[in-house]
């Protein structure tokens, strides 16, 4: 598929480029986007969620009631979970929770959701440019000139900017990041695919 090649400012250039079929024009895998992006969610948790359990309360071991005649259940300790500041049954404890797929699923998956954006017609090319200087206002003109004010926007780029990924970090719902690092659901959560010419270079090479 063709798309045009437009400006920092919205206007067009009068070039097209070819975005290879073999990744935006496949048949999206609706599986495998769903196995990458739960792998993603997944590890950013940090799993150090903690509930005290009955051995780690501090408190008396002594039996605080007689067994019998009291008129209501046996209790040994204050530590029973079924009192107040007892011990908790089942909480949780801290463990791991990476989950890893395979290389080419990855791959698959991150066609599919550029495949997605292809389908929508929510790719739009955009020239190679830099700004002079980090500043948040250089880049909501952009997204002014683009007709994206508002709208959530991930912008691919083709080397590290780091003017223009200060210019956008302040921005909610805008997001900025290198064509060789994207992943599943960075795509998916955009709305519109911003990506710089020089950069579809990088995503034929590694999404082969």
């Amino acid at each position: 598929m063709k798309l045009e090649v437009v400006n920092s400012k919205g206007e067009k250039t009068g070039r097209k480029v070819e975005l290879s079929d073999d990744i935006f024009g496949i048949e999206p895998n609706d599986h495998v986007i769903y196995l990458d992006v739960k792998r993603y969610l997944n590890n950013q948790r940090q799993g150090t969620h903690k509930a005290k359990q009955r051995n780690e309360i501090h408190g008396s071991t002594r039996k605080i009631r007689k067994q019998k005649g009291g008129g209501g259940a046996r209790a040994g300790s204050i530590k029973n979970p079924l009192f107040r500041h007892g011990g908790r049954i089942f909480g949780p404890q801290p463990r791991d929770y990476t989950t890893k797929l395979n290389k080419k699923v990855k791959i698959l998956a991150r066609k599919s959701a550029l495949a997605y954006k292809a389908k929508e017609n929510k790719i739009i090319i955009v020239e190679d440019f830099d700004f002079e200087q980090p500043r948040t206002k250089s880049y909501i003109d952009l997204l002014k000139a683009l007709e994206l004010n508002g709208t959530k926007t991930l912008l691919l780029l083709n080397e590290n900017r780091e003017n223009v990924i200060k210019s956008a970090r302040n921005l909610p719902d805008t997001e900025v990041n290198l064509a060789n690092s994207i992943n599943t659901y960075n795509i998916l959560h955009a709305t519109t695919l911003l990506v710089m010419e020089g950069s579809i270079g990088s995503l034929n090479e590694n999404l082969k």
